[in-house]
């Protein structure tokens, strides 16, 4: 009985869905969508430019409110197609749309196999023709919304019928943003190449081409070894659809070598430190979630932290005790030297004042900012820290503190390693038995080397992040870290030093006060944070780096202030340092070796630049850190540390029992010659070595030498030679402070 009943019931349905109905449904929804189309078409006009035609300038003030900077203007020159070379047009159009000549202004295959990606989740394709991308560039904003794609399927449409296919291409090539604030085919051209769009070579314009696509990622003085391989990769792709096209011979194509572009160069009004400052406050403003693109946009109010006055007085001082004493246009050699600098307010993070180079239209890359070169030896403190922290005992068991006591000797194994490591210490000098606050203040690298062992160079680097260091491929766990190997700036160390300064509580350097827009308001400056380390150990620190000042390598950063700091001088003397602070002031001073008369810079020695012999830590940057400092402090200062350090020095003062130290040949105390501006020189004393009880002040050792001392008025020449043992790849050689000739001041600053 239930038979017939489905059998109707199928009979029902299909005279309810026959093919004729379904064709006619499906003709009706097409008719509707295209009367709805259409009127879209009708209802949308062309808008007229957007706001970028009239961009408005941003604003940078100092901290009091005086202003340094107004940038933000268009970097943008019209040109016309006929001032373009045919095969740079082409380049484009190979690039971003082969059926630019034949396509209505709209790609509906690319467009529909677009969206199909990005539904599916294979990733967002674009599907956009060049009068697409040339309608959004100029009338539309650059939001990814479905109603903005339609408006610009729909005006890229009427475009197309309204303009020749020569105007929309001129068009989209002086309205695209190419990286480096350059609007335009024309800006592209002179800030890649220093040369005018006209005369663009065919390998050029397809560089330029390829840049489109990710300028900022691609550019290839900038971009990481990632966007390298990418950008190089759509240039090829490039070069390739012009030859499958027939617009490039396979044979000159072949013969095609990539365009290395030039470095960057900015706009005109950047001149001086003040194209490095601005440059970093953007950076600082995009890590705080402003776009590069809404900075570009304009219409910001930007107070920065920088004091007027500290600002002239770091660069007097740089002027005064490094460039007055070059020849930058008559000694190659010269030239190559390279100063950066970075201070700030320990009890705010409020970077004070900056040094990026000679000049930012000369020299592009900020020294301050740069993480490319080793912090050598100023590293040293960090690893201190860390032993003090974790209340980290040497190998027998001893706890580690100022007046524990190491074997000192140059290119002594390090023990409790499984990586073989063997330093050698500046001029292969030995110490013999040394306390940590006397290898703090000659720098003694056999000492760090075995510490960083003791503490472990995992909580070593944990130690050194927390206190503001940065993370990259080449902060490697390993006891040669201890000599900074890794790469840093003047910033991530005046940071990790601030963080010292301050008690052990976490100091983030900032250089924006504030970024104030017409409808928001960003707030970057942050005051200091938790406790990353205590402040026994930060204390602690402070006082032994007072050590490098009153009596070691540094110095000649003393001054009538109370101060501590640390030199350094990297692998074949490539950078030298001295980073230090007051309880008021914290700054980073380095300088760098640097070829750039070739296309891509180089790294090169400083020795025999700046005068013969190596450039150290304790020398040019200790006394650019002086003249700064006594300026900033309006000549001097009475504040003083405040230190609780529970006396800091440990109770392993004596080497082990039966430990047998080599014949130790103790450094001389000679002052080295200078000028009547440095510290009297001071009549020699026996060498000495560490006391076997625990010291209430700073020990002198009492032990003669059995050998006979290096002369004291030698200088160092070059980097040391030889290792016990064989060092891991990319190790680092030698710290290069001037061990073998600073004096052992025993007096306290004048007051």
């Amino acid at each position: 009985m239930g038979r017939p009943d489905a059998k109707a019931k199928k009979r029902g349905i299909r005279r309810l869905f026959t093919w004729k109905k379904l064709l006619g449904t499906f003709l009706l929804l097409c008719l509707i969508g295209v009367g709805a189309l259409y009127t879209v078409y009708l209802l949308v006009p062309v808008p007229t430019a957007n706001a970028e035609a009239t961009m408005q300038s941003n604003i940078y003030k100092y901290s009091n409110g005086k202003i340094l900077a107004r940038t933000g203007e268009i970097n943008r020159e019209i040109v016309g197609l006929e001032k373009i070379p045919l095969p740079v047009q082409r380049a484009f159009v190979a690039a971003e749309n082969k059926t630019f000549y034949k396509d209505n202004g709209v790609d509906i295959k690319g467009t529909t196999r677009a969206a199909w990606s990005t539904l599916t989740g294979q990733g967002k394709q674009g599907g956009s023709t060049i009068t697409q991308q040339y309608v959004k560039n100029f009338y539309l904003s650059q939001d990814q919304t479905a109603t903005r794609k339609l408006k610009e399927m729909v005006i890229a449409i009427k475009v197309d019928e309204e303009m020749s296919k020569s105007d929309i291409l001129a068009g989209y090539m002086n309205t695209s943003y190419y990286g480096r604030s350059a609007y335009g085919i024309q800006a592209a051209a002179r800030s890649y190449y220093g040369t005018d769009a006209s005369r663009l070579t065919t390998a050029q314009g397809a560089y330029l081409a390829s840049l489109l696509q990710a300028p900022n990622q691609y550019d290839w003085t900038s971009a990481n070894a990632t966007g390298r391989r990418l950008v190089e990769e759509r240039w090829n792709y490039v070069l390739d659809n012009m030859v499958e096209m027939g617009w490039l011979p396979a044979a000159e194509r072949a013969g095609l070598e990539f365009p290395v572009p030039r470095a960057p160069k900015p706009l005109p009004g950047m001149e001086g430190q003040t194209g490095y400052i601005v440059e970093a406050a953007n950076q600082e403003l995009m890590r705080q979630g402003v776009s590069e693109e809404d900075i570009k946009a304009g219409g910001w109010t930007i107070t920065l932290t920088i004091d007027e006055d500290k600002q002239k007085d770091l660069v007097a001082a740089v002027d005064k005790e490094l460039e007055a004493k070059l020849d930058r246009k008559g000694d190659k050699k010269a030239a190559t030297v390279q100063a950066g600098a970075t201070s700030v307010d320990p009890k705010t993070g409020a970077v004070v004042a900056m040094y990026g180079g000679v000049g930012a239209t000369e020299h592009w890359m900020s020294n301050a900012t740069r993480r490319d070169f080793q912090p050598a030896s100023t590293f040293k403190p960090i690893v201190l820290a860390s032993a003090l922290d974790n209340e980290a005992t040497t190998q027998d068991g001893r706890e580690i503190g100022l007046g524990t006591v190491y074997d000192g000797d140059s290119r002594r194994p390090v023990v409790g390693s499984k990586i073989p490591y063997a330093p050698e210490n500046q001029g292969d000098h030995s110490y013999g038995p040394v306390s940590v606050q006397r290898a703090t203040d000659k720098s003694i690298n056999s000492v760090y080397a075995q510490m960083i062992v003791d503490v472990g160079a995992e909580k070593t680097k944990k130690t050194a992040l927390d206190l503001g260091m940065k993370d990259g491929q080449d902060f490697e766990p390993t006891p040669a870290m201890a000599l900074g190997t890794m790469g840093a700036s003047t910033l991530d160390m005046a940071g990790a030093y601030a963080t010292l300064d301050n008690h052990g509580r976490k100091v983030t350097p900032a250089l924006v006060k504030a970024a104030q827009h017409s409808d928001r308001r960003v707030e970057t400056v942050r005051q200091t944070g938790e406790q990353v380390i205590s402040r026994r150990a930060a204390d602690t620190v402070t006082k032994a780096m007072r050590g490098v000042v009153e009596n070691g390598s540094g110095f000649r950063a003393a001054g009538d202030y109370e101060a501590a700091g640390k030199t350094g001088t990297s692998e074949n003397n490539r950078s030298a340092w001295f980073v230090g602070y007051t309880p008021e002031l914290v700054t980073a001073v380095a300088l760098f070796g640097e070829d750039t008369s070739g296309k891509i810079a180089e790294q090169v020695t400083l020795t025999d630049t700046i005068e013969p012999g190596r450039a150290n830590g304790g020398g040019f940057p200790a006394k650019i850190w002086g003249a700064y400092t006594e300026r900033a402090l309006n000549g001097g200062s009475d504040a003083e540390f405040d230190l609780e350090t529970d006396g800091g020095w440990g109770g392993g003062d004596r080497l082990p029992t039966g430990t047998s130290s080599p014949t130790a040949t103790e450094e001389p105390t000679e002052e080295p010659t200078e000028t009547a501006t440095t510290p009297p020189a001071r009549t020699p004393t026996a060498p000495t070595t560490p006391p076997t009880t625990p010291p209430t002040t700073r020990p002198t050792p009492t032990r003669a030498p059995t050998t006979t001392p290096p002369d004291p008025t030698r200088e160092p020449t070059g980097e040391p030679t030889g290792t016990a043992t064989v060092q891991p790849p990319d190790a680092g050689g030698p710290d290069g402070d001037e061990d073998t000739v600073l004096p052992d001041r025993t007096t306290q600053r004048p007051r």
